[in-house]
């Protein structure tokens, strides 16, 4: 069995990036293929694979920082990968992976990170972000996009078997495709021990600072309750503007690295997660190093995050507003020796690596031998696998359309 594994694109090492890694580990002699790749040595090798297959968007000028320039070339460069050698295709989407061409005797399992975004049920939120929700650029943005859809839908019969990376991305694959996708949550890392560490007090959230991940009302929400304390780890496009509007009990650290982000997650008194995610992995991140999470109730946060029940792993607030997440926190304050850090740690155990690599390899194979027992299958006749009847001879009245001269014809039919 040939087995080639398609990703849309490789430039920075975020949670797609480690699906992948898991997939690789399930199939280490596939074969990657992806629209460009940018990584360096030391990522190509964390993620297990020493180079990969590229499109002709490769070797464009500023791939890298300006990809989204190029995203109305990007399903006609999937569609160039010749992959017809191949037994089976698996493809690792968030954008256009999927939408590669594969024949009847070729397997294509699809895992989901999400149907695009920024085409489907976000637009609007996107086009706001980017500044595109008005004038002329904004209507060319949007023709683009419904292109996009058309294309995204068009390529979604290509996919044999699809997989999400959870039941809210299936409820979107279902409504986008109209497709049926099995689950199974992405790969985290937990520790391979539980270990109790001191916890300080301070609240602490992570990400990319750009609006959908909603930073801003965590700041925002500390300004209401001045006597705790928020520590902010990450950078991005809000970064300036958030340190000007934060009180003095919140402090910007920037980028910070594993190890440090490790602690910092692992002492904090709760971590704090405001974004609307299809899977969203730092929460579970947290939970593993026995931090509860005070989190957004939408998107993926609601099946890796306990809230009720006799061991609970968070708290849930309504809305992404300062008001919310402040009595969240308040709430957390009044309760948090229910919330015991062996808990938060058991609760992540559900979804680390091997979890992962044990359920992925099991559909793969699992359908990989259905498929080909279904190829190699003699095809069946219409007349339930008995033989075709033999020819017999039958009067057929034919009435001519003009004149009054009538046909008789006696002839074999069947």
């Amino acid at each position: 069995m040939r087995v080639a594994v398609v990703h849309d694109w490789l430039y920075v090492m975020g949670g797609a990036e480690r699906v992948l890694r898991g997939i690789l580990k399930c199939f280490p002699s596939a074969d990657l293929y992806c629209i460009f790749d940018c990584l360096a040595s030391e990522l190509r090798a964390e993620i297990g694979y020493e180079q990969s297959f590229n499109s002709f968007l490769q070797k464009m000028p500023g791939i890298k920082r300006f990809h989204r320039v190029y995203l109305p070339l990007m399903p006609f460069a999937v569609e160039q990968f010749d992959l017809s050698e191949y037994d089976l295709v698996i493809s690792s989407s968030y954008a256009v992976a999927k939408g590669v061409l594969t024949g009847p005797d070729q397997l294509h399992i699809s895992y989901v990170h999400s149907p695009m975004r920024y085409a489907w049920d976000l637009q609007h939120q996107y086009l706001r972000a980017s500044g595109l929700h008005r004038g002329v650029k904004s209507w060319l943005a949007r023709l683009l996009l419904a292109h996009m859809r058309m294309w995204d839908v068009r390529t979604s019969n290509g996919v044999d078997q699809y997989i999400a990376n959870s039941h809210f991305v299936a409820r979107r694959v279902k409504k986008v495709y109209g497709r049926e996708a099995h689950v199974v949550y992405p790969p985290v890392r937990v520790p391979l021990d539980f270990r109790s560490a001191r916890k300080d007090s301070y609240f602490f959230t992570a990400s990319r600072l750009v609006p959908y991940k909603n930073t801003r009302a965590i700041v925002e929400a500390f300004a209401l309750i001045p006597g705790e304390r928020l520590i902010v780890a990450g950078d991005g496009p809000e970064r300036d503007q958030l340190r000007r509007i934060a009180p003095r009990n919140v402090e910007f650290l920037g980028f910070v690295k594993d190890e440090e982000l490790a602690h910092l997650m692992e002492s904090s008194s709760a971590f704090i997660f405001a974004a609307e995610e299809d899977f969203g992995i730092a929460p579970l991140e947290a939970q593993s190093l026995g931090t509860p999470v005070i989190a957004l109730n939408r998107g993926g946060a609601r099946e890796t995050i306990l809230g009720s029940g006799s061991h609970p792993t968070g708290i849930f607030f309504p809305n992404p507003e300062a008001s919310c997440i402040a009595a969240a926190v308040g709430q957390f304050l009044a309760t948090r020796d229910r919330f015991q850090p062996k808990n938060c740690y058991l609760n992540a155990l559900r979804f680390s690596e091997q979890r992962f690599e044990n359920e992925f390899a099991r559909f793969v194979r699992n359908q990989y031998s259905e498929f080909a027992r279904a190829r190699q299958a003699p095809l069946s006749s219409d007349f339930g696998g008995n033989a075709l009847p033999s020819p017999r001879t039958v009067p057929v009245q034919l009435t001519a359309a003009r004149g009054p001269w009538p046909c008789r014809y006696i002839g074999r039919s069947g």
